[in-house]
């Protein structure tokens, strides 16, 4: 046997006000949207129907509380068509070709919600309406009520042509009854729309719609047109933006501005905009419309071909919001790029704010690429400078995609007059190692402590005779820890040693420390991959023989004071190059500290019985 489904209604408003609207105030969107839609399908039966909306305000009084009515002179409905739209949750007049329209009609909503929306501020909705089909068409009144029951009747006074909606506030819902409230509301949803929406209050009128959209006026010249996109900007969310940049796309038959951020953004932060469907406001937090890269505006914009979620408060996921994101991605490469060839210092100002998302498309197209990478900042040893003048002073790109190895090679390098490019932050390496391929020809290398030690200054056969204990007895010292040593002359002077290493003993040495923490089992899973019979990876503590005190060091006679300096050296190498230290390195910095501070103890206490 079947059964039919049997729905709560007031579950359903349950639902509705406390999951899919964001609050209250929407049931002003769902009207106007019904109104409009309304009168769009009146105009698809009479081409020179025009139409309007007026909200009709009235005002709290003893005993009553506030009320209002909203009034379209749209395309009204039946009696059949009562029953069939009002009273049906999901069925709306909105889809297919119920009306059997000659030619598409561009209606706003398709869920058949809407109207329980108004469930939320009012206990009751009545409905006046009469259809504009037909001159003997009956004046209908309906009233629906939460629990799920309405009633319907004609009336004799035969209206004009429309749909007149009844709402008398629930107990809390006052404020949305307010007239500076309706029209704040009936502005902000509906500020875009094509037909003037009058707030009738007492004596007053305001139309709310007069000024439509800014970006569709016609302006005297660009920069009148920028100052006035501006000031909308400004007005709508409180910032002083950069630039306005007007935007248009055939997918999705969008059209808008996007606003150039004033200061840069955090990566983590929400990527929102306010978006128009068919003009009536959709979101003012939408997400998704534009590409990753996009971060440094902010849009205003409208779709009218662009499929709504059904809350109504951000855009399906589909290859027409794709191709739209698209769109929009290639509008702002285009901005940027005639910015580059009109206003070259506007454009410098604009990469100092926003030059990681500049660089993100830089990554992804290469024709940007070539126009702009010259123009970005990176980090060198040498200071802050532009791609364009690093390739001035360096015959080949070199760079470190490691942070701590940048900063510990950093001075090295700058004081033997080297420039490197530091490419540890977001989407530089990929910058600099994409430089070749762009550039045929160019040559761009990643350089490491190890490398770095291949140009510094090597010792004469005087100096290496003099170090020579110093080197077999650090070899032997630091054996049991994977890493040679080796002796140069390099500046800055200050700097005694630096520790280098490939990446495969950055690997090894990870793989140990963790075998250091885990158990039996995890051990032989780490053994393997590790691998068996794989050569022991070496690292390099490379001694400065500029540094005074590697000389004072390479001198000493005392051969456990010789070990004890070359271990501590070994541990603050390990330290300045960011490497955490693991158990061995732990208890050799222990050991040494202990050492170091009782030979220093029984060296002072000989010194005071000499009376010293």
């Amino acid at each position: 046997m079947e059964h039919a489904f049997k729905i709560n209604l007031r579950g359903i408003i349950d639902l509705l006000s406390e999951h899919l609207y964001s609050g209250p105030k929407v049931y002003v969107r769902e009207l106007l949207q019904n109104a409009v839609d309304a009168i769009r399908a009146r105009s698809a039966f009479e081409p020179d129907h025009r139409g309007e909306v007026r909200i009709e305000l009235m005002p709290a009084k003893a005993g009553r509380a506030p009320a209002l009515v909203f009034v379209d002179d749209g395309i009204g409905l039946n009696e059949e068509e009562v029953h069939r739209f009002l009273a049906t949750i999901g069925q709306t007049s909105k889809r297919g070709d119920y009306f059997g329209f000659e030619r598409p009609v561009d209606f706003i909503g398709r869920f058949g919600i809407g109207l329980l929306s108004c469930f939320v501020v009012a206990e009751e909705i009545v409905v006046i309406t009469r259809s504009a089909r037909g001159e003997d068409a009956k004046t209908i009144e309906w009233r629906g009520r939460p629990d799920g029951t309405y009633t319907l009747k004609p009336i004799d006074h035969a209206i004009e042509p429309g749909t007149q909606v009844y709402l008398t506030a629930k107990a809390g819902s006052e404020e949305y009854f307010e007239p500076d409230r309706v029209r704040e509301l009936a502005a902000h949803f509906g500020g875009l729309l094509p037909y003037p929406i009058r707030v009738v209050a007492g004596k007053d009128t305001t139309t709310v719609n007069a000024d439509g959209a800014p970006w569709r006026r016609r302006y005297p010249n660009p920069e009148d047109r920028t100052e006035a996109l501006l000031e909308y900007g400004y007005d709508t969310f409180g910032i002083r933006f950069f630039d306005a940049i007007p935007v248009k796309a055939e997918a999705g038959k969008l059209d808008g501005v996007a606003f150039v951020l004033p200061e840069s953004p955090s990566l983590a932060t929400r990527r929102t905009h306010r978006v128009y469907l068919k003009n009536m406001l959709l979101s003012e937090d939408a997400e998704g419309l534009l590409p990753d890269w996009a971060f440094f505006v902010k849009c205003v914009v409208n779709a009218d071909e662009l499929r709504p979620t059904a809350s109504r408060e951000s855009f399906y996921e589909d290859e027409a919001l794709a191709e739209t994101r698209e769109a929009l991605g290639r509008a702002l490469r285009d901005y940027l790029v005639g910015l580059a060839d009109r206003d070259p210092k506007r454009l410098r100002r604009l990469i100092d704010l926003h030059h990681l998302s500049i660089k993100a498309l830089a990554v992804r197209d290469d024709d940007f690429y070539r126009l702009f990478i010259d123009w970005l900042p990176f980090e060198t040893s040498m200071g802050l400078m532009t791609f364009g003048e690093y390739r001035k002073a360096a015959d080949v790109v070199r760079f470190v995609p490691n942070l701590d190895q940048f900063r510990q090679i950093a001075s090295v390098a700058a004081a033997q007059g080297l420039a490197i490019l530091n490419g540890a932050y977001t989407y530089d390496a990929e910058l600099l190692a994409k430089f070749p391929d762009v550039f045929p020809g160019e040559r761009a290398e990643v350089v490491g402590p190890d490398t770095l030690l291949q140009a510094l200054e090597d010792l004469t056969l005087d100096q290496r005779e003099e170090v020579f204990e110093l080197i077999r007895t650090a070899d032997l010292v630091l054996q049991p820890f994977r890493c040679a040593a080796e002796i140069k002359a390099f500046r800055p002077e200050e700097l005694p040693t630096l520790y280098s290493t490939q990446a495969d003993a950055e690997f090894f040495r990870s793989v140990e420390q963790s075998k250091e923490v885990a158990d039996e089992h995890w051990k032989d899973l780490l053994d393997g991959v590790a691998g068996p019979g794989t050569a022991d990876p070496y690292a390099q503590l490379c001694f400065n023989y500029r540094n005074p005190l590697i000389r004072k060091i390479a001198r000493l006679t005392d051969r456990t004071l010789l070990r004890r300096s070359i271990e501590m050296l070994y541990v603050q190498a390990l330290l300045l190059g960011h490497h955490p230290l693991n158990a061995k390195e732990m208890a050799l910095l222990n050991r040494g500290l202990l050492g170091l501070i009782e030979w220093g103890v029984a060296a002072r206490g000989g010194a005071d019985e000499r009376g010293v």
